[in-house]
């Protein structure tokens, strides 16, 4: 072969060789197929390349870009250091542009300033670190690419599954927060219905129909007593029935005999009176005895015990609150024997301190909170006392609260919140959402099928509703109820916050 033969191919070689080069030059550098999955799989196995300041390490061509989040002392923020084959690059060669996706968010640009020797980011980025990261280089006019994903604070759980966990979803949105005082109170009898139950005169106890927790109605039996005052009064009834069916029947006859004209006008007179004044006795025996309760049928009663059996019967309709008497037993007439409690309604009576008496009106809204029933109900205040107490220097105020179905027993102890005022927050959460991950405040925010801690910066709140100043978007659905289910979730995967 000649010396022109070895020129002509030289030219060729060295012709391909420029050519080769400037392809390479002008062809934006992207990452294979090949190489998105080898990083799927790396990342998947934990096996993700770490630059020397302990970030993800993100290599192409020869180019290498290290991305940190440091968060030593300062809020969050992107540090991203560059290399060539190794070696640090100087940041200013480099243009940087990092989009995050978050779950329920709209994508998110972060810019980026020099600082030293990396790239550092103007926003902060914001918990939790978990997101789609797409990054987009450029130096010395080649493109490089890098997409991945983090996540930290997730839980994946399906219709069924959050059912079966008894996990309620809510939305965020508006709602009412109430200003609240709270006192503490104790649940007392309705004393407008109680009813204090004494004889009203001497006996002893023959019978008691009763006992303490009985329910009785107005009208029915509660005991029976043998009385001598009893049948002195009714020995007097009916002595005094008879002297004026006398008296009628004399002055009927006198008043015929004067119309005929038989008899003086001054015996008919005579006889009028009597009958006036027997009627009066009879009226008289009769109220006292109608008095102590008995019937116009139990006046006239008649047999062996008749005069002195004395039944003592229920005022009002309620439950046996009090018994005071046994069989045999001698009571006095103004002996209290028997209380009975009406328990359709209670009382909260709570202690108010003078610093407090101005927060507490008649007809304001509280609400009622006994932790031993884990029941509340609403009421409004219906008295607030108008004297401080020497001893205890406080007031006292009361709300009367239907009990239906008795489960507010008197003695229990309560808290009672008043509302002071309502104020309306653009986003509010249930108090019951509110949990602890790390050293933050979190909602569970619900997106597909998955969970994922917002944290939250919290305002007012009055034990129902808690304002969200910061940290979740309106409309955002969340774990209202049982939210202590994922946050165990989280400690069982031993969630990490690694960078």
């Amino acid at each position: 072969m000649n010396v022109k033969n070895w020129l002509s191919i030289a030219a060729v070689v060295l012709v391909g060789i420029v050519l080769g080069f400037f392809i390479f030059r002008m062809e934006p550098a992207t990452v294979s197929t090949e190489e998105h999955e080898a990083q799927s799989e790396q990342e998947e196995e934990g096996l993700m390349a770490k630059g020397p300041h302990g970030g993800r390490l993100l290599p192409q061509n020869g180019f290498e870009v290290e991305i940190t989040i440091y968060e030593r002392g300062v809020p969050p923020e992107f540090r991203i250091y560059p290399f060539e084959k190794g070696k640090p690059v100087d940041p200013a060669e480099v243009k940087l542009r990092v989009q995050l996706e978050r779950l329920g968010a709209q994508p998110e640009t972060v810019s980026f300033r020099r600082e030293k020797d990396f790239l550092r980011s103007e926003q902060v980025i914001a918990e939790p670190h978990s997101f789609k990261v797409s990054v987009a280089a450029e130096r010395q006019g080649r493109a490089y690419q890098w997409a991945y994903e983090q996540s930290e604070g997730r839980v994946r759980m399906d219709d069924a599954m959050t059912k079966n966990a008894g996990i309620q979803l809510e939305t965020a949105g508006p709602a009412k927060i109430r200003s609240t005082l709270q006192l503490q109170g104790e649940i007392e009898l309705n004393q407008d219905r109680v009813a204090h139950v004494v004889p009203r005169l001497a006996g002893v106890v023959v019978q008691s129909a009763k006992n303490l927790g009985d329910q009785v109605k107005k009208g029915e039996l509660l005991a029976v007593l043998e009385s001598q005052t009893l049948a002195d009064l009714k020995s007097e009834h009916l002595a005094t029935q008879t002297r004026l069916d006398l008296a009628r029947g004399t002055f009927e006859r006198e008043k015929r005999l004067w119309e005929e004209k038989i008899s003086a006008q001054q015996d008919y007179l005579a006889s009028r009176q009597a009958l006036a004044e027997a009627e009066i006795a009879h009226r008289n025996a009769e109220q006292k005895l109608l008095a102590l309760g008995l019937t116009h049928a139990a006046l006239m009663r008649g047999g062996p015990n008749g005069l002195t059996r004395y039944e003592v019967r229920a005022l009002i309709d309620g439950v046996v609150t009090e018994k005071h008497l046994a069989i045999g037993e001698a009571v006095k007439e103004d002996a209290s024997i028997f209380t009975i409690a009406d328990l359709s309604t209670v009382w909260a009576e709570m202690t108010i301190y003078p610093k407090d008496l101005s927060s507490v009106k008649l007809g304001q809204e509280v609400t009622v909170r006994a932790s031993a029933l884990n029941a509340e109900v609403e009421g409004r205040v219906s008295y607030v006392g108008s004297l401080i107490g020497e001893q205890t220097r406080s007031a006292k105020a009361r709300v009367t609260l239907l009990n239906p179905d008795g489960s507010w027993r008197p003695g229990l102890f309560a808290t009672v919140d008043l509302v002071r005022d309502e104020t309306e927050v653009p986003v509010a959460v249930s108090a019951e959402a509110i949990q602890t991950y790390r050293d933050w405040k979190v909602v569970f925010g619900r997106f597909g099928e998955l969970f994922e801690v917002r944290p939250v910066e919290l305002g007012r709140s009055d034990g129902k509703w808690v304002e969200v100043v910061n940290g979740l978007a309106p409309g955002t659905p969340y774990a209202a109820t049982n939210s202590f289910v994922l946050k165990a979730d989280l400690g069982k995967a031993g969630a990490s916050h690694e960078h």
